[in-house]
């Protein structure tokens, strides 16, 4: 599985999640289908995996997750207890919270 970085496309929905939302990085990658939108927060992670044709298969979370985990999050700041993913039918959400340390 291959992510393209896909922002310039989904400007629109950058500046939105910008405004509305404590995010401070909001990044849109694709994978044919299956869409990858990350956020970073002064308090968390958010990595949120959508499909409109499929179920997603867990082999795609693991990657993803694991995608960003190595190349875009602080693994030092992270809550490794509490990551949180929830799951629906063609949505996946995984919050990952940072240590109240940082």
């Amino acid at each position: 599985m291959k992510l393209i970085n896909t922002t310039n496309s989904h400007s629109q929905l950058v500046k939105s999640q910008l405004e509305n939302t404590d995010a401070t990085l909001v990044e849109v990658y694709s994978a044919g289908n299956t869409d990858v939108i990350f956020t970073q927060a002064p308090l968390h992670y958010e990595i949120l995996i959508s499909n409109k044709h499929r179920a997603i298969r867990e082999k795609e979370i693991e990657k993803i997750q694991e995608f960003f985990l190595n190349r875009k999050i602080d693994k030092q700041a992270v809550d490794e207890a509490n990551i949180k993913t929830l799951y629906s039918d063609k949505l996946i959400e995984i919050s990952i919270p940072k240590n109240k340390s940082y």
